[in-house]
């Protein structure tokens, strides 16, 4: 038999874009759409609110542009407003053809926000479902507050669902709000809508202001919400939405259901509303942040090593990631073992030693060591060459006041050399873009800077060290790789992990 499934609607476009300080431009929410319904595999998408401003209407028509003649466009929602047509109007002419109408989930709301008894508010909630039906919109009903609207007024909640099923809404969305309900308090509200109206669709909608809005939707689908609404990254108001990864995975793996989410695209997902959207993802957010696969302490290396003895089944291949086990401190024996394993290196038991102890001494003055710098430190400690056939020779960058950055690059390479100068936004960029011309001539490809980070410690002087950190993305869908430099100038920090990464790239290439 086959597991029941759950919906998935996914609120980043337009709940999630109430995150202080976010805004989508039409062509990101136009990339975003794109990729949750066809390559995340949500069921539906809601994309804007009526009546915002034009880039919220402009977005809103490019998105339903693409999905009409990708045969999407059912999948694809917009809020609207008990405004009798007003909304309608707005929704039919960027050509969506479904309005999640935002409904008083609660009396206190109706009374002392809109200033309407609970008749009159309904009054104008069919007026607008008809005007809708007019113009061929479905509907969709929020009950906005009905978390507070069931617990203080669960006569009005019940009248606004017998009209919403009576006017043939498709579906009627349990909004909490605030975020205030524990999962208990889902399962008994939850359970007593679906067991009242069985017949009506009832879909989850949560926020996190507890921390309770995974473990509230596993609730509200276990008490026969036939759905719940989630953002990637958790966006939104305040401490945000229930979070689309976490959802998934919690529900793929703590109860009967399904959906019919990618898992293995979560991750791709998250890093691009993260660069949209500039609110970073924290590095231990559970599935996607950057952290969630490390393994630290030297002990649980060990284990896996013997048995996959802290593996779970939060596989890290599941959701298109690999295992990584950090090097610092807490490091032991067998986290160095599983990082030069990855790099196919072999050393004796004397010199891993050695090396040992050098990683642990850089993790007690607080140095990152990532994997890529291993061949460095192995050649430091054990005095011998590193395998270093690419050498930036000597770079000269030239920034200053009402001038545009240059910069000149000279790269060694097999006994061979190549120059190549380039201007840029500034002095990094300009450095890069020579560098990426001195190396096309070597028929070296330059990955994608992914990320670049800047640590200096804290109260240090201007001749303290500073790190460096940059992430990079080989092409055609390869992995991601760190390099990491250290000195007191913050470019030739910069520089030392640059040449450090045409290293990896050539080390890499040889091992293909």
């Amino acid at each position: 038999m086959a597991a029941p499934s759950i919906e998935l609607m996914d609120t980043t476009l337009r709940d999630g874009e109430q995150t202080p300080g976010v805004a989508y431009t039409p062509d990101e929410k136009l990339q975003l759409a794109r990729m949750l319904l066809v390559e995340v595999g949500v069921d539906r998408i809601e994309i804007a609110g009526t009546r915002v401003s034009e880039g919220e209407r402009e977005g809103a028509r490019r998105v339903a542009r693409w999905a009409r003649r990708a045969g999407q466009l059912e999948r694809v929602e917009v809020l609207g407003y008990c405004d009798g047509h007003a909304s309608v109007d707005w929704i039919a002419d960027v050509g969506v053809e479904v309005m999640n109408l935002l409904v008083k989930g609660s009396e206190r709301h109706c009374v002392q926000q809109l200033r309407m008894s609970p008749e009159k508010h309904r009054a104008r909630v069919e007026e607008t479902l008809r005007a809708a039906r007019r113009r061929g919109i479905r509907v969709n009903a929020y009950l906005e507050d009905w978390s507070n609207g069931v617990r203080d007024s669960a006569d009005y909640v019940f009248a606004m669902v017998k009209l919403l099923r009576e006017l043939r809404a498709e579906r009627v969305y349990l909004a909490d709000t605030l975020g205030v309900l524990a999962p208990r308090d889902v399962t008994r509200f939850v359970d007593l809508m679906t067991a009242s109206f069985p017949d009506v669709h009832f879909e989850y909608h949560g926020h996190n202001d507890y921390g309770f809005a995974t473990a509230n939707c596993l609730a509200a689908v276990e008490a026969g919400a036939r759905g719940v609404h989630t953002s990637v990254n958790g966006m939104g108001e305040r401490a945000g939405n229930s979070k689309l990864a976490e959802v998934v995975a919690a529900l793929h793996d703590h109860t009967r259901f399904r959906t019919r989410v990618d898992e293995s695209r979560l991750v791709s997902v998250s890093k691009l509303v993260e660069a949209f959207s500039g609110k970073n993802v924290g590095a231990n957010a559970p599935i996607v942040g950057p952290d969630v696969f490390t393994q630290t302490a030297g002990i649980h290396a060990d284990g896996d090593a013997k048995g996959e003895l802290y593996a779970s089944r939060l596989a890290p291949a599941r959701f298109g990631q690999r295992r990584r086990y950090a090097l610092g401190k807490l490091s032991g024996k067998a986290s160095l073992d599983q990082n030069l394993k990855q790099l196919g290196i072999e050393l004796p038991e004397e010199a891993r030693e050695l090396v040992l102890r050098r990683i642990v001494e850089l993790g007690d003055k607080k140095h990152q060591v990532v994997p890529e710098d291993l061949r460095f430190i192995i050649a430091d400690v054990l005095k011998t060459p590193a395998e270093q056939l690419v050498r930036v020779e000597s770079y000269r960058v030239v920034v200053g006041s009402g001038e545009t950055p240059e910069a000149e690059v000279t790269l060694a390479y097999r006994g061979k050399r190549a120059s190549a100068r380039a201007q840029g936004d500034g002095g990094y960029d300009a450095f890069m873009k020579a560098l990426g011309r001195a190396a096309r001539r070597f028929r070296l490809a330059v990955p994608q800077l992914e990320d670049y980070r800047v640590r200096i410690p804290p109260g240090g002087r201007t001749g303290a060290l500073v790190e460096t950190v940059i992430t990079w993305k080989e092409p055609e869908g390869g992995e991601s790789f760190t390099t990491l430099g250290v000195d007191s100038d913050q470019l030739a920090a910069a520089v030392t992990a640059t040449e450090k990464m045409l290293n990896v790239v050539v080390a890499r290439a040889k091992k293909r």
